[in-house]
């Protein structure tokens, strides 16, 4: 018999922007599926009216746009469903699996005061219909009272709980709203969900979910519950431990490529592969290399993940990602000048930068205009003897191939000449091309500015 095709879903709730969190699960989902030919859908659980907003949602679709995760058909929102939700539970009614419970809100408080830490039990589930009044009404699951209920997750191995400490969860509320538990049920199975990879802080919803799908007859979705991430404290993850929301790692400046590597990693692992590209994931990933403790944020990490993929990203790819970046924290574009200088130095620059502005900050001498600003220390190195030793170099280089051999040999031969060594040039240089003593190498910066821009820069620095 053929296997169905995998589906998993995505399923954030719009109160927020996109935690960390929430996108190494949307990454997890969208690797079993895309890994297998199958399908990741996004659901949008906006029935919290009064916390859902249209603004949280468009960050949570901008989020998963730039951590390059695309979805299959249109997002669906769980508000908008909950006609169906309602049908189904009135469904399980007549069918018996569910049943009225007219108790109110006070009772049930009164109830829970006498019995505490007990699992509340309506006096309506086992009530004469006839008895039922004409009133409104919540509609319970009529959950089994005897046995346990088994969890057989692909992460946390079989999870057991007994049915005597489950109650008759609410699927309808009197007002006639779905829960969320039910809702949740209901829309997973339309949606032909066959793989729900979430948290795990919502294993015990699925031993009441798999009730509701059991007293349905319907088929039971494969469950994989992850540990959450925790910080380097290994407590649970909050604002102390730094950036938690997506887009500030975003505005850190961390390409969308690392960020893939660096959350698929958070959590899972192939043998001891820690750097690998989105071809090599999709192929490795599957739910058995989950492990069950929770997993640390590690900026350290990140940092040397993303360094990697900035050196390993092809310069169209690179500039694409600087652009994006200079958009996304609202800088300017770089311009045509820009470009034609800062292209050449791409090569040389992405080895030594780990971050988007990391590279900016050592491609600035690139991205400056004349006349060049020199700091503090770069002045200093500008003194009368480094001057004059600029002087003679720029007269050499008048004439030379602008190729970096030749450049090299220039310089060499001006620092002989003038008895010094090769370092005694490069500072005052950096100084004039830069306006830093902190730089790239002088011949990369020579090479990408080209002959008329370095030579211009010199005469400025020496005059």
């Amino acid at each position: 018999m053929p296997q169905s095709p995998v589906v998993t879903r995505f399923a954030p709730s719009p109160t927020g922007y996109l935690h960390i969190g929430g996108a190494r699960t949307a990454l997890f989902n969208w690797l079993y599926a895309r890994g297998r030919g199958g399908r990741f859908l996004l659901r949008i659980e906006d029935t919290d009216r009064a916390r859902s907003t249209p603004e949280a949602t468009q960050a949570i679709l901008e989020g998963l746009t730039w951590l390059g995760l695309d979805w299959d058909g249109e997002p669906v929102s769980q508000f908008a469903r909950a006609e169906r939700h309602a049908e189904v539970a009135r469904q399980m009614m007549a069918a018996g699996t569910a049943y009225p419970c007219y108790t109110t809100p006070a009772e049930i408080e009164a109830w829970r005061a006498e019995n505490p830490n007990q699992p509340f039990v309506s006096p309506w589930r086992d009530a004469d219909p006839s008895t039922r009044p004409d009133a409104p009404h919540a509609i319970r699951l009529r959950a089994p009272r005897e046995g346990v209920t088994v969890i057989h997750d692909a992460v946390q191995g079989d999870v057991t709980f007994r049915n005597d400490q489950l109650d008759d969860m609410v699927l309808l509320r009197s007002d006639g709203t779905p829960t969320y538990m039910h809702a949740v049920v209901v829309d997973d199975h339309d949606m032909g969900v066959t793989h729900i990879i979430r948290g795990d802080d919502h294993l015990t919803n699925a031993a009441r979910q798999a009730q509701v799908y059991a007293a349905n007859g319907w088929d039971l979705p494969v469950f994989a519950h992850i540990p959450l991430i925790h910080g380097t404290d290994g407590k649970k993850l909050s604002k102390r431990h730094g950036a938690v929301g997506l887009h500030e790692y975003a505005a850190l400046g961390y390409p969308a490529a690392a960020m893939r590597n660096y959350l698929a990693r958070l959590g899972w692992s192939h043998g001891d592969d820690e750097l690998f590209d989105d071809a090599q994931a999709l192929e490795w990933f599957d739910l058995d290399g989950i492990g069950k403790a929770p997993a640390r944020l590690d900026f350290k990490k990140l940092e040397h993940v993303s360094g990697h993929h900035v050196a390993a990203m092809a310069d169209e790819a690179l500039l694409k990602e600087l652009a994006d970046f200079l958009e996304a924290t609202a800088q300017p574009a770089l311009t045509p000048l820009q470009l034609q200088r800062l292209t050449p130095a791409l090569g040389v620059l992405k080895q030594k930068a780990r971050t988007l502005p990391q590279l900016l900050e050592q491609a600035r001498f690139a991205l400056i205009d004349r006349p060049v600003q020199a700091d503090d220390k770069a002045r200093a190195a500008l003194d009368p003897v480094s001057v004059g030793i600029l002087n003679h170099l720029t007269a050499a280089l008048q004439n030379a191939n602008w190729a970096r051999d030749d450049l090299e040999a220039a310089a060499q031969r001006i620092a002989e000449s003038h008895g010094v060594g090769l370092g005694k040039i490069a500072a005052p240089l950096r100084a004039a091309l830069a306006g830093r003593t902190t730089t790239p190498s002088v011949f990369d910066m020579m090479l990408a500015l080209g002959r008329d821009e370095t030579l211009a820069r010199l005469a400025d620095a020496t005059a």
